[in-house]
């Protein structure tokens, strides 16, 4: 497979674009591929074979398509799928992780909290996240529902989404925390509501940086790095691509049309 080959990208719904536009930033010579799983949206109170058998789907047509390296840019999809399909295929297969070993150093006051979707929270390997990198901190979890569905559909202020959030970060910052994980690739997005509702000495934490900064390891093992241009982000959706289209310029900075795609 040839350097020039695209990347590939997918998550549940838009919350990917989130890590696609850290790669396309730090890697701004790979060609990139998405697909928003949009109609199969939300994964988080999925069960965890549904998860695993969509993340087979996406990333066999990703694969089709000519991707040199997968990233599942969804916590709850790498953690339901990740170790399978690095059984299944032998591009580089590149995962999400709340970031509990970034937090739990930043932390002042040893109370760290996490936003994510249940199926996150409730997975294994977000307990062994916990175990191997927490220590002696505190972590405080929250299940956030509905959040990502305003996502979807491009709502990122209001008062209606204020007070949900509002309703999530509050019990948090009660229990002492200095440091939030957003712990799902849509919370991202909200970043600009949070630092509304959040005070100042409380520190936002996400890995969408991270994935790129691995992403650009693995290709440099494989000699798989591009040296450009790279071709235009092709974007595609299972769920309705009127919707995604309209909501893309909101969350991508850059051209882009999204062809619908019935998996």
């Amino acid at each position: 497979m040839g350097s020039e080959a695209p990347v590939g990208v997918f998550d549940s719904g838009v919350g990917g674009l989130s890590v696609l536009a850290e790669i396309r930033d730090l890697l701004p010579a790979e060609s990139l591929l998405y697909v928003a799983d949009s109609g199969h949206v939300p994964y988080g109170e999925k069960s965890t074979d549904y998860i695993r058998q969509r993340s087979r789907i996406l990333a066999d047509f990703l694969l089709g398509q000519g991707a040199k390296a997968l990233v599942v840019a969804c916590n709850t999809a790498t953690a339901a799928a990740v170790n399978d399909l690095r059984s299944l295929f032998e591009v580089p297969v590149i995962g999400m992780e709340p970031a509990v070993k970034p937090a739990a150093l930043a932390t002042r006051s040893g109370v760290v909290g996490v936003l994510a979707t249940t199926g996150t929270l409730q997975s294994a390997k977000f307990a062994a996240l916990l175990d191997r990198f927490a220590g002696s901190v505190r972590v405080v979890t929250q299940p956030c529902p509905g959040l990502v569905e305003c996502v979807e559909r491009g709502e990122l202020d209001g008062p209606e989404l204020e007070a949900l959030l509002r309703s999530y970060t509050r019990p948090l910052l009660a229990e002492g925390c200095d440091t939030l994980i957003l712990g799902c690739t849509h919370y991202p997005f909200l970043r600009p509501l949070l630092r509304r509702l959040v005070p100042e000495n409380v520190t936002l934490v996400d890995t969408g940086a991270a994935v790129a900064r691995q992403l650009r390891q693995r290709l440099r093992e494989g000699d798989l790095l591009a040296c450009g241009p790279a071709c235009p982000a092709r974007f595609w959706t299972t769920g309705d691509p009127v919707s995604l289209n309209a909501v893309l310029p909101r969350l991508w900075s850059g051209n882009g049309v999204v062809t619908q795609l019935s998996l």
